[in-house]
């Protein structure tokens, strides 16, 4: 019992920080929500165009916005108070998901309406995503902060296990326009968890002041620091072609398995489920730095191989729940070295870098992966992403092992690019 409890201890260890026990109730939530929408979205763009490169370009214009002004969302994230930078930004997204789910409902939709919808979300989401992945460790200090990461990832995909099951039901009840009204109404959570924290007790950084050329700084910053550039690059990579499962797996479903609606929630819940488990693991065990991300992507990539020759849609959704656990963990470890080893006022904008690598890359890769699955299949575009996280995993290897060499030991590998923390 002990070591259960021990166990248990270290697996959720940031939970017991009150505010980010609230924030992360408020999140749970609005993260179910969010998923509804996501599958309501994918199968409301297949119904209006049955084109995969038509849901690859939705996906791509809700991305673009991330890879255009995410950096200088990174800038204003380090200037600003976190928190009520997010309660305004959530509030928007409840209200853009209302109004999808109006248009919808009332049977008004089309698809220009789907394309401007997504957009407006993703500018939403370049100036949301910096101040949120900044804010845990405002929360939580740099002691839980990993366990906090890892936990956040838990959390998302548990969403992604549970909110495909909702939409599901809700889809066969009531029709595509309700998950996006429910989805609306989760953002209520959220913005409640936000303005009830105890601002007492949080830990901002500094706040950066204004002037001229902070966008250049921070991205001089990274160029300069390896232990944030390798992060960054594997992730552009990985996250161009690898994380482009919405735009794949409703094609792998209609297509290759000849599935519906249902067949691809299964898919993503499968998933969701998987990076759960994942999640917990390296909440509790996991960690940090370039050597823990290589094996990460590594694993990953052999995975996502192993899914594209799945000759069944059982066996396909086995193995789903093991990419979705190998996907979380190549998430939070990356995530959690990024942040251990920024400067406190560079925080924000390396998160926003880390976004516009994770979402920003998306614009180039939806549309690939889209025209990919059209065109040669749903398993020929896993394949590719694949692909992508064995060459992101052997690069960063090479660089990992060249300093290595010529530096020596001790604090000179450490100037030479080593990482630094690993935990």
């Amino acid at each position: 019992m002990t070591t259960l409890s021990a166990a248990a201890h270290r697996t959720f260890a940031s939970l017991a920080t009150p505010n980010f026990r609230r924030y992360f109730g408020g999140q749970a939530v609005s993260m179910v929500g969010t998923w509804m929408q996501a599958v309501a979205q994918a199968w409301l763009v297949l119904q209006l165009t049955g084109s995969g490169t038509a849901l690859g370009l939705v996906v791509a214009l809700q991305t673009l916005p991330v890879l255009l002004f995410g950096p200088y969302g990174g800038v204003v994230a380090d200037r600003m108070d976190k928190r009520r930078l997010m309660i305004g930004l959530q509030s928007m997204m409840g209200i853009l998901a209302l109004v999808l789910g109006v248009l919808t409902v009332t049977g008004a939709v089309t698809l220009w309406q789907v394309y401007v919808l997504a957009f407006l979300l993703g500018v939403n989401n370049s100036f949301e995503n910096p101040a949120r992945q900044a804010f845990v460790l405002e929360m939580v200090g740099p002691e839980d902060l990993r366990n906090a990461v890892s936990l956040n990832s838990v959390l998302v995909n548990a969403a992604r296990a549970v909110g495909p099951a909702v939409a599901g039901i809700v889809i066969a009840a009531g029709g595509l326009g309700f998950c996006f009204l429910l989805n609306a109404v989760s953002f209520v959570a959220v913005v409640a968890s936000l303005t009830t924290l105890d601002v007492g007790a949080l830990r901002p950084a500094p706040p950066a002041q204004r002037r001229p050329g902070q966008l250049r700084e921070g991205l001089r910053y990274v160029r300069r620091t390896p232990t944030l550039l390798v992060p960054l690059l594997m992730m552009a990579l990985v996250g161009c072609l690898a994380y482009e499962f919405q735009v794949v797996l409703p094609v792998l479903a209609r297509d290759t398995f000849g599935g519906d609606a249902s067949v691809y929630g299964f898919m993503t819940a499968a998933m969701g489920f998987g990076a759960v488990v994942g999640g917990l693991f390296v909440a509790a065990r996991g960690k940090t730095g370039i050597p823990a991300l290589v094996g990460a992507a590594t694993l990953f990539g052999v995975l996502i191989a192993a899914a594209a020759l799945a000759p069944t849609l059982w066996l396909e959704l086995v193995i789903l729940v093991l990419v979705g656990a190998a996907s979380v963990g190549f998430l939070s470890i990356g995530n959690s070295t990024l942040q251990l080893e920024a400067e406190p006022g560079m925080r924000g904008r390396v998160m926003a870098l880390w976004s516009v690598a994770f979402l920003g890359s998306t614009p180039i890769g939806g549309p690939i992966a889209g025209a990919v699955a059209e065109q040669f299949g749903g398993r020929v575009a896993l394949a590719m992403g694949a692909a992508a996280c064995l060459v992101a995993a052997a690069a960063a290897a090479l660089v990992v092992r060249r300093p290595a060499r010529t530096a020596g030991a001790g604090d000179e590998a450490d100037e030479a690019g080593q990482p630094r923390r690993v935990n």
